[in-house]
């Protein structure tokens, strides 16, 4: 392999770098996620950082990378006197990495040959101290997300598996990379990293023509184009060190504190981590600048860096700070900066109007706003249906979790059971599986020992004695939302909450990694708003410029539903669907039948033949109700759920008064 691409040598990426050098400086900022198209260059830069970090020294023979200056609880201690110098690492967490990889596993090379148990590191052990890259963090499993926060979070990694109960020290500089067209974060893994920086490829031509010229001479002699950087590289290096050692002497006046604090609440931030990440960012700046003290530039530096991923209030905003708003918001932090501290003896109440000042009448007029009013419904879709509109989703809610029923084998996810390679173990098996279950198959072999004429350690072991670990974890399925757009749903702002609720649905989606599409029906026919994609804030665009208006052809809504339902089936076999209708069954358009209701019931038939899982959500309202849903929902051979019965608080405040009375 060639020497890696210089640091100094990227051109462009002015964010990106500073990112990267302020946690160079600094560990505990936290981290940096880079968001960017395709072809930015974003894992040749990551990768050019290693060679810039500080050589590390570590205790001798620790395969944990321990410092010998502050000795950790390491099950390599206690170590001798002995002291290593080494470069620090940059491990890389590949996206199909499994579980035992990441934190490490029984040896069981050992285990079987020599009878003891011992553990064999992996590559959070191997990142101590150092940087866990992964490219295409979006993409990786949930289950390693869930590994990778806890000793993200913890500075330490717990492995207990396989008769195995290990802790060892796992703090790393954590940077990721991805590409947003190909799905978000979860925000639990969004809100560890301490940065976040957005790339794109330059549009000025001189730019674009500096980058090629650059990477064909690297591609041509890499050696000899490293070694032309390499004394600018090595100025950052020594550069690097001087401003962490300079770091600790740093002071971080009053006054830029409240200016932080003041900017992070004029945000809105959730939490007091990004208080504390720009603090810890501003004084690595500081120091990075060869400064005595943090002063306005470095909050404001940090504050760029720092906030764009955490001020999102909904999944599917935009992450970034708007100009305007970061002015104003810096304008507050200068004012607050240059007042003193106030005394809580002056204010034993904390304040005149808090933030729920008002909320009482703004739910009021929420409640009257979205309450149905006494005109009557027509199930044709004219008077005032009749006509297009559009209409702004009602507020979202915390949805209930729709499953798919029995056991799958897609794709990983959050939603339904599946057999997989990761998750929990639930069995050994002799026939099919996954990797080996020791317990298993040393439980097989072990009542046969003596017939074998086993005389010393280890065991004596045989091809029937192997077992194979059945897992089983979740899956993410394809979720098509198939929505009644006519004019009988504009009713009585009807198509508002139904907008709401189709919002908190998709939500959800994108929390349990699911692929989703969109179809709607309304006039003459059906159409495909949005085709299965994974990109689920693509679905709540689309949603957002739904029209509606007209009559209902339901049955055609269904019949185009199972059309894409076969397409999708034929290029993701594996990945199981669960079909969303939500409508009030007042199907009007008449169909080949020439009997608008029977048309409907026979395509959900062909639909239920195919063994597509259904959830009906009925709409309908007024005291005149056809029942309609609930028939739809039986030919389905699904469940029917009214509106309201989509929020899982409702729900659970419909147990908890159950149980209380």
């Amino acid at each position: 392999m060639g020497a890696r691409f210089p640091f100094s040598a990227v051109v462009g990426h002015d964010d990106l770098r500073l990112a990267l050098l302020l946690n160079a400086v600094h560990p505990g900022i936290g981290g940096v996620l880079v968001r960017g198209e395709k072809g930015t260059a974003k894992s040749t830069v990551v990768r050019a950082l290693a060679a810039l970090l500080p050589e590390l020294e570590v205790a001798a023979g620790c395969r944990f990378g321990c410092d010998p200056a502050a000795p950790a609880d390491c099950p390599d201690g206690p170590h001798g006197g002995g002291v290593e110098r080494r470069p620090a690492r940059l491990v890389e967490l590949p996206v199909g990495a499994t579980e035992d990889r990441l934190v490490g596993s029984l040896d069981l090379e050992r285990a079987l040959t020599e009878g003891v148990r011992a553990y064999q590191p992996g590559l959070l052990a191997a990142a101590h101290r150092g940087v866990l890259y992964v490219d295409e963090v979006n993409l990786l499993h949930d289950h390693l997300v869930d590994l990778l926060l806890d000793a993200a979070a913890m500075g330490r990694a717990h492995v207990e598996r396989e008769g195995v109960s290990v802790s060892h020290p796992a703090s790393f500089l954590l940077v990721g990379t991805m590409n947003p067209e190909e799905g978000e974060l979860r925000p639990q893994l969004l809100d560890r990293f301490g940065l976040t920086v957005s790339v794109r490829a330059a549009r000025d031509v001189a730019t674009r023509t500096e980058v090629i010229r650059r990477r064909l001479a690297y591609e041509a002699d890499p050696e000899g184009f490293a070694a032309r950087w390499a004394e600018r590289d090595a100025e950052l290096a020594g550069r690097i060190a001087a401003a962490r050692a300079a770091l600790p002497g740093v002071r971080l006046p009053d006054a830029e504190v409240r200016r932080i604090a003041a900017v992070c609440a004029a945000f809105e931030v959730d939490g007091m981590r990004a208080d504390l990440v720009v603090a810890r960012t501003a004084a690595a700046h500081a120091a990075w600048r060869g400064a005595a003290e943090v002063a306005e530039e470095d909050v404001e530096a940090a504050v760029r860096l720092a906030l764009p991923h955490r001020k999102r209030r909904d999944p599917f905003d935009e992450p970034g700070l708007e100009e305007e708003q970061l002015a104003d918001a810096l304008r507050q932090g200068a004012e607050h900066a240059e007042e003193p501290d106030p005394d809580p003896e002056d204010d034993p109440d904390g304040g005149g109007d808090g933030p729920g000042g008002g909320g009482e009448s703004t739910g009021e007029s929420a409640q009257e706003s979205t309450s149905d009013g006494p005109s009557p419904e027509r199930p044709d879709g004219g008077g005032s249906g009749s006509g297009e509109r559009t209409h702004a989703p009602a507020p979202a809610f915390r949805a209930r979790l729709l499953q798919v029923p029995g056991v799958g084998e897609g794709a990983p996810g959050k939603r339904s059971r599946a057999r997989a390679r990761t998750g929990r173990v639930v069995r050994p098996s002799a026939s099919d599986g996954g990797g080996l279950h020791l317990v298993g198959t040393l439980g097989a072999a072990a009542p046969h020992q003596a017939a074998r004429g086993r005389s010393g350690p280890g065991l004596v072991l045989r091809g029937e004695d192997l077992r194979r670990s059945v897992r089983e974890g979740k899956e993410g399925n394809l979720v098509l939302f198939v929505v009644d757009a006519s004019g009988s749903m504009a009713a009585r702002q009807r198509m508002s909450a139904v907008s709401g609720a189709v919002v908190s649905l998709l939500r959800d989606a994108y929390q349990r990694r699911d692929k989703v599409g969109v179809i709607t029906f309304r006039g003459a026919a059906a159409e495909v708003a949005l085709p299965p994609t994974g990109s689920v804030d693509a679905a709540a665009a689309r949603l957002r410029a739904l029209r509606t208006g007209g009559r209902t052809p339901l049955a055609d809504g269904l019949l185009r539903a199972r059309r894409v339902l076969e397409s999708e089936r034929v290029r993701d076999p594996r990945r199981r669907p669960l079909l969303v209708l939500l409508t009030d069954g007042r199907a009007t358009a008449t169909g080949a039948g020439g009997d608008p209701a029977a048309d409907a019931l026979r395509a959900a038939g062909l639909l239920a033949a195919d063994g597509v899982a259904a959830v009906v959500v009925d709409c309908e309202r007024g005291p005149v109700r056809l029942g309609m849903a609930a028939r739809v929902a039986a030919a389905l051979g699904g469940v029917c759920l009214r509106l309201e019965e989509l929020s899982a608080d409702q729900v659970a405040g419909v147990v908890r008064a159950a149980r209380a009375a």
